[in-house]
This record gives C-alpha cells, sequence and structure tokens, in this order.
C-alpha cells in the first residue's frame, strides 16, 4: 500500500502500513503539546529561584508539586477517559492548560505559583492518559492487523513529544529576552491552536473504544502486582529524568555562571530523540526483550549521574565544565529512548479489557508520587553543603535500585 506524500515518512518509520488518520492527529497533538509546555517549563526553575528568591527546597517542593499534579492525576484523567471518551477529556485538559499559563505568567506570590502549577499539571492530567492511551490501543490493534510492532508507533509518538520538546525550550529562550510572563502566554497560545484544531478534528466516539464503568477499576488494578512493580520501576526513571529540570540547571549555572546554555542541552536532548529513538527502538526490539531493554536503559541512566560524580570534585568551569552535564543529557536521553516506549507497550498486556485508560494513568500516577516524594530530598540534596559528587551519586543509585523492581517476565 502506497502511503500519500504527506503521511509516507510517517508510514516509513512507523512500521509497514500508513498511520490512521486518528493516529495522525494523535502523534501531531503530542507535538504541539510539548512544543507549548517546554517553551515554559525548563525555565521555570531559574524564575522561581532567581526571579522570585525562592529557597532551593521550595523551587524542588514545587516542581515536585506540578509534576504531581500531572503524573500524579493521570489515573484520574484516564479512568474519566475510560468512562467518557477521549474527545471531552482532551478539551477539557486545553481549556484548564491555557488557563494555568495565563495565571503563572502573572503570579508574583507563593500561593499564587502553586495554584498556577496545580492547574497546569491537571490540565495535562486531563489530556495526556487519554491521548496516550489510545495511542497504545490503536497501536496494539495495529500489530495484531499485521501493521508492525507496537513499540514503533509508540517510539514515534515518543519522538513527536520530543520534536516539541526541541522546538518549545529555543521558543521560550527567545521570548525570555522579553520576560517569563511573555513566554507563559506565548505557551498559553498555542494550547489555544490545540483546543481550536481538536473541538474540529477528534472524533465524538472512536470506534472500538467501550464505555466503562468507574466503579471497581482502582480494587483490581492495586491487586495487579506485575503492573504496581512495572509502576514502581518507572517511578524511579522519571525521578532520575525529573532532575533534567533540579538537578541540570544547578549544574549548568556554576560551570556557566549563567543558565543560557540550558537551552541547547535540552535541545541536544530532544534531538537525540528526534534522529535516534526509532532506530534504537528497532535495534532493542530485534535485540534485546522488554525487560532486558529496560534493565539496560535504567543503567545508562545511572551511568549519567555518576559520569557529572566523578567529574565533580574537579570544579570545572567554562567549557570543561559543560561537558560532563553534555555527557549526563546524553545518557539520560538514551536510557529514556530504551525505558519509555517499552513501558509503554507493555501496560496493555497487563490491563483488564476497557481500563486501558486508568492502567495507563496509573503508570504515571504512582511515578508522579515518587517525583513528588523524591523531589524535594534531591533539592534538599543539591543544597546541603556536602562534598559535590555525593548528591549525583545517591541519585546515580536510584535508577539502579530500580532495576530490581522490574516484573520478571512480559
Amino acid at each position: 500500500m502506497t502511503a500519500p506524500p504527506s503521511t509516507g515518512r510517517l508510514a516509513k518509520a512507523s512500521g509497514r502500513r500508513p498511520l490512521s488518520p486518528l493516529l495522525r492527529l494523535l502523534v501531531l497533538t503530542q507535538l504541539a503539546f510539548n512544543i507549548g509546555f517546554f517553551a515554559v517549563l525548563p525555565f521555570l526553575s531559574e524564575h522561581l529561584g532567581q526571579g522570585m528568591g525562592m529557597a532551593g527546597w521550595l523551587v524542588g517542593f514545587v516542581l515536585g508539586l506540578r509534576t504531581f499534579s500531572q503524573q500524579g492525576l493521570f489515573v484520574v484523567g484516564g479512568a474519566l477517559a475510560d468512562r467518557y471518551g477521549v474527545r471531552p477529556v482532551v478539551l477539557a485538559g486545553c481549556v484548564l492548560r491555557i488557563a494555568g499559563f495565563v495565571w503563572l505568567g502573572y503570579a508574583e506570590r507563593t500561593w499564587a505559583v502553586i495554584g498556577a502549577v496545580l492547574l497546569i499539571g491537571f490540565a495535562a492530567a486531563l489530556f495526556s492518559p487519554a491521548v496516550e492511551s489510545e495511542v497504545a490501543r490503536q497501536a496494539v490493534a495495529r500489530e495484531e492487523a499485521g501493521g508492525g510492532p507496537r513499540t514503533r508507533v509508540l517510539a514515534l509518538f515518543t519522538v513527536a513529544g520530543q520534536a516539541g520538546a526541541f522546538v518549545g525550550p529555543l521558543l521560550g529562550a527567545l521570548l525570555l529576552a522579553v520576560d517569563f510572563r511573555t513566554a507563559c502566554l506565548a505557551g498559553a497560545g498555542v494550547f489555544v491552536l490545540v483546543l481550536a484544531g481538536h473541538a474540529w478534528l477528534l472524533p465524538q466516539h472512536i470506534p472500538g473504544r467501550p464505555r466503562t464503568r468507574l466503579k471497581g477499576g482502582a480494587r483490581l488494578l492495586l491487586r495487579n502486582r506485575r503492573f504496581l512493580a512495572l509502576c514502581c520501576a518507572y517511578g524511579a526513571y522519571l525521578l532520575a529524568y525529573n532532575q533534567l529540570y533540579l538537578a541540570l540547571p544547578a549544574e549548568v549555572e556554576r560551570a556557566a555562571g549563567s543558565q543560557a546554555p540550558l537551552a541547547w542541552l535540552f535541545a541536544l536532548s530532544s534531538l537525540l530523540v528526534v534522529t535516534a529513538q526509532l532506530p534504537v527502538t528497532r535495534w532493542a526490539g530485534e535485540r534485546l526483550a522488554p525487560r532486558r531493554s529496560m534493565v539496560a536503559g535504567l543503567v545508562l541512566i545511572g551511568a549519567g549521574f555518576g559520569l557529572v560524580a566523578l567529574a565533580r570534585p574537579a570544579g570545572w568551569t567554562g567549557g570543561a565544565g559543560l561537558v560532563p552535564a553534555a555527557g549526563f543529557v546524553v545518557l539520560l536521553t538514551l536510557g529514556q529512548m530504551l525505558v519509555a516506549p517499552v513501558a509503554r507497550a507493555w501496560v496493555p498486556d497487563l490491563a483488564e479489557d476497557g481500563r486501558l485508560g486508568l492502567y495507563t494513568g496509573a503508570l504515571s500516577s504512582a511515578s508522579g508520587l515518587v517525583v513528588l516524594l523524591g523531589s524535594s530530598v534531591t533539592g534538599s540534596l543539591l543544597d546541603s553543603g556536602l562534598p559535590p559528587a555525593v548528591p549525583w551519586l545517591v541519585m546515580a543509585a536510584v535508577p539502579l535500585a530500580a532495576v530490581g523492581l522490574l516484573p520478571r517476565r512480559h
């Protein structure tokens, strides 16, 4: 089957057949979501610390709270998507994200910042599990119809997200030349466009997706030991990945004297995913079982923290000081490429019929709880006055410990 010119590249990248119109829309949704989101988030810690004078532990807490209100409440958004369908949940999430970004742009007190980041996080807790669970469901159906491995579709979804994460910080860096408020309002503007596009294009009802009662799902989920084990391991991964927004900015500030290189390091991470995610997924799928793929990814992430820990006692600054930070970003990103698509592809095999949204949301909710608890600890570690290598060694131990939490069988 020959794909039309506009979709041929997507078809070639994701499997034997072109993506359906719904899958194309959902993949492009992820691209747009991340452009708006990453125009603001990478610069939030600097705004809170230097712009508003918050202590390091409070900055870590606010960032963790934002992640928890997003990841931690994914289970709510996923359950609502199972019950009411994808469209109303996605549209409501877009409205709340617009309001949250506008509020954050004008917030000048700690309570207002906390309210804004809670709203921003909850918005994603609505639309992201709805979109992600439907992508996973469509990927499984496509795999069963002979369209290629589900991990390739999910990898393409990751690529789209990282392409947005590549463009977003560059856009944000340009807008910060004006001020932080302008970046927030631009992020809100992106979601206005997303809201309009989805109100027009997203189907009212998606064939094959049943509406499931909310009652009883949580009880079944809490009895699913293998799924809970996957949640714990994925939470440790996400806590490590969250250091891109907490530990990395602090290290860049120390080495370069400012956070100006931060946008380029985020761009490096996104560029790696955009160019290498599909080849890495194909390579891992041919050589590694899902559990081994996740083990390899977690080990690489631990090695990234270890690299900075080894270099910190030397106290390098300038260009040389940024080399360990760049190595950390590369290893963390390679680990992410091995962990994230496999974890999402694993969930449909562990979820009960009609509960994929709930399970997709629960995976992120459990990891959001880990990030909430862990971010304040890591923020305190960075401000603790301990020998410079110690916080990074502690953080290196987190993904390595997660290896023992992974389910034993796929």
